[in-house]
């Protein structure tokens, strides 16, 4: 009888599992997951995008300092140049 019972309980389960799976199949199901994904991922890489620029930025600016980019004849340049190796500048 025990047996039984335990060979019925795990038939539902199975059953029940089973058809959760192949309901996560459907096509709106799938699109759904799909777009969800590609927002978290577009999220991530603008996030990414941004710490870029960021660290970029300060490195630049470590970068000019240590160099004296920013001065022009001892005093502090003040306008937003920028400096191109071409220009000679």
């Amino acid at each position: 009888m025990i047996r039984r019972l335990f060979y019925m309980s795990l038939g539902a389960f199975l059953t029940v599992w089973t058809m959760r799976k192949l309901q996560s199949l459907r096509p709106d199901h799938v699109a759904r997951r799909t777009a969800d994904r590609a927002v978290t991922l577009a999220d991530q890489l603008r996030d990414f995008a941004g710490e870029v620029r960021r660290l970029s930025a300060s490195r630049e600016t470590e970068l000019r300092a240590e160099f004296g980019l920013d001065t022009v004849d001892g005093t502090t340049n003040r306008t937003n140049r920028i400096y191109d190796v071409k220009d000679g500048r």
